[in-house]
């Protein structure tokens, strides 16, 4: 069985297991029948720290590898993984609308799609993905316009609301409505194992009001400070009109888990990537 530690009791997170593939998925959105999964290192075939289920081009694994753990996870999930469309996350909050005609860059042809945290589409058929070792997975799902989205959301893009940004453009380019869209918070470091240091706790502190910072920032007493991500990007998605009873919010930490997720803190940065998927 899954040997799994949780930050606390939400346990909304779901494990599925197909051919050896091991993969997560989120009880609103998966009742609202749109299909999604986050990856874990189970089920690949990419060796050493890497191993197994590491699904970037760009860790120093051979391209072979990488492609096999694209077919094996795409296959798993359900979607055709020679229409990914990747991103080139950098940590800004620059979004892009994906179409037909983007499908398939990043895992089988050269990618224009340069310096973007977020996807987003309304085109059936078209699976998106972002990746993460730490980092905030964000999922959006309008059921009434049908979009889906996701958003990477590290420190700097929670600090800049990469996950508002994302519903103001949903809102704004699909005739969105806040109060419609699932939401879910992925899995990604915790607040007892993400350390920062002050000049980063200042940047929360300048944006977020004084009980929000107190509720997510914790002051260790030595310059540094315990941030809690998955607390700062609700408070985000509530104040941009996503309602308490669509957002769903992990309870896994990359770091706290690293025999199954890969964690960049945990690994010293000796890692895969791990990777979350969105179609409709």
């Amino acid at each position: 069985m899954l040997s799994l530690k949780y930050a606390n009791q939400n346990h909304s997170t779901r494990i599925h297991e197909k051919d050896g593939v091991v993969y997560l998925t989120f009880s609103k959105l998966e009742a609202a029948g749109v299909l999604h999964a986050f990856s874990t290192r189970l089920g690949g075939v990419s060796e050493g720290e890497l191993s197994a289920m590491n699904l970037s081009f760009h860790r120093g694994d051979s391209p072979e590898a990488v492609m096999e753990n694209h077919r094996r996870f795409a296959g798993a999930v359900g979607y055709d993984a020679e229409k990914l469309v990747f991103s080139d996350q950098v940590h800004t909050t620059r979004i892009y609308p994906v179409t037909e005609a983007d499908c398939g860059k990043g895992i089988t042809r050269e990618s224009d799609i340069i310096g973007v945290d977020g996807l987003v589409t309304d085109r059936p058929g078209i699976p998106l993905i972002t990746f993460y070792a730490d980092c905030v997975p964000l999922f959006f799902f309008d059921p009434v316009q049908r979009v889906v989205a996701l958003a990477h959301s590290g420190w700097r893009g929670t600090v800049a609301g990469i996950g508002r940004r994302m519903i103001e453009y949903m809102e704004q380019n699909y005739n969105a409505r806040a109060e419609d869209i699932l939401c879910a918070i992925g899995p990604s470091i915790c607040q007892h194992c993400y350390e920062i240091s002050e000049d980063v706790a200042e940047e929360f502190q300048r944006v977020f009001s004084a009980e929000q910072y107190a509720d997510f920032m914790q002051d260790t007493g030595n310059g540094k400070y315990h941030l809690d991500l998955w607390k700062a990007n609700q408070y985000i998605l509530l104040e941009a009109g996503i309602t308490e009873e669509h957002l769903e919010t992990t309870d896994l930490c990359t770091c706290c888990n690293p025999e199954v997720l890969f964690s960049h803190r945990a690994s010293h940065g000796k890692r895969g990537n791990l990777g979350a998927v969105i179609m409709l």
